[in-house]
């Protein structure tokens, strides 16, 4: 039955996105080319000495559609062809200078289109709208084109990042910057400054050399460790990762000695107190303060090892 609603969702709402961006109309953006010639313009435009098999890989289209489409392009004078550098067989395609200024328009107009669909959208929901699509996204990526996640120690720029990333996040999505930008850069500072190889530990995820998590384990007190700044991208949840960096954690925990581990979040963070409950962490206090600029209920969360 799960899989019969999962199915209707989809469907339902390739219904109403192909509605709403205009793919069932006879003309793309009210100009003269479909959605599928409009497309071709676009891998263009965004590749260097594209080759038309490749767009065809790209874009999983026949090789003749794809010649008749490359070919209208080539007599409007938007496209042109050259034999490739590299291979004297082959031909790459770019864009003219009337090609480019074609699809700079069809580009700020697709651009407003979008604008419009969202306008009346807190910054909130805007957030949430991205992650959501980000996640769909990552779920339904062929496994075999996603680079496995790697994780490693932190190096020159991590913290740079760890910082941005909860400052844009959390400020977008629960409205906590810039305080929460200062509080994360500040962990970050004393991480670096006081940074105990025997006791502490980074870790950061990487999928094709992007970063896309983060979590630190440092040293409270004798016998105790705190875990810190558990973040995932939105493209890589759904993929088990934010249980895989607490695992992270606790492991490299008990090897060390330690007797528990503290944490510290906010009510509002439903999806990491799931990883944490799911670990064996139990809340063991909370409190409301207002350090992020609102209301907020802060939680402490232990682990006994």
């Amino acid at each position: 039955m799960a899989q019969i609603d999962t199915v209707a969702a989809v469907r339902r709402f390739n219904r109403f996105y192909t509605r709403a961006i205009g793919v069932l109309e006879r003309s793309y953006m009210g100009g003269p080319y479909t959605l599928a010639e409009n497309r071709v313009l676009y891998e263009i435009a965004h590749g260097a000495g594209v080759t038309p098999s490749a767009i065809a890989q790209a874009l999983d289209l026949d090789a003749g559609y794809l010649s008749r489409m490359l070919g209208r392009l080539e007599r409007d004078g938007l496209v042109a062809r050259a034999r490739s550098p590299s291979d004297g067989r082959s031909v790459t395609l770019k864009l003219t200078p009337q090609g480019e200024a074609f699809f700079a328009s069809l580009n700020a107009r697709t651009v407003e289109r979008v604008e419009a669909m969202i306008g009346d959208l807190s910054s909130p929901q805007k957030a949430e709208l991205a992650g959501a699509l980000d996640t769909a996204q990552a779920l339904l990526a062929p496994q075999a084109a996603k680079p496995p996640i790697v994780l490693r120690a932190h190096a020159i720029g991590d913290m740079g990042w760890v910082t941005e990333r909860h400052g844009v996040f959390y400020g977008q999505a629960y409205g906590w910057a810039p305080k929460i930008e200062a509080v994360t850069a500040r962990i970050c500072a004393d991480f670096l400054d006081n940074f105990d190889p025997d006791w502490e530990r980074c870790w950061i995820a990487e999928r094709g050399g992007e970063r896309v998590g983060s979590v630190f384990m440092v040293r409270e007190s004798e016998g105790v460790a705190r875990l810190r700044l558990l973040l995932l991208e939105p493209s890589a949840r759904g993929e088990g990762l934010g249980k895989r960096l607490v695992d992270e954690c606790i492991a490299f925990a008990r090897e060390k000695g330690y007797r528990e581990i503290v944490l510290w979040t906010h009510e509002v963070l439903t999806a990491a107190r799931a990883i944490y409950a799911a670990a064996g962490f139990q809340l063991v206090d909370s409190y409301v303060h207002d350090d992020f600029g609102k209301p907020e209920v802060s939680e402490t969360w232990k682990l006994v090892l």
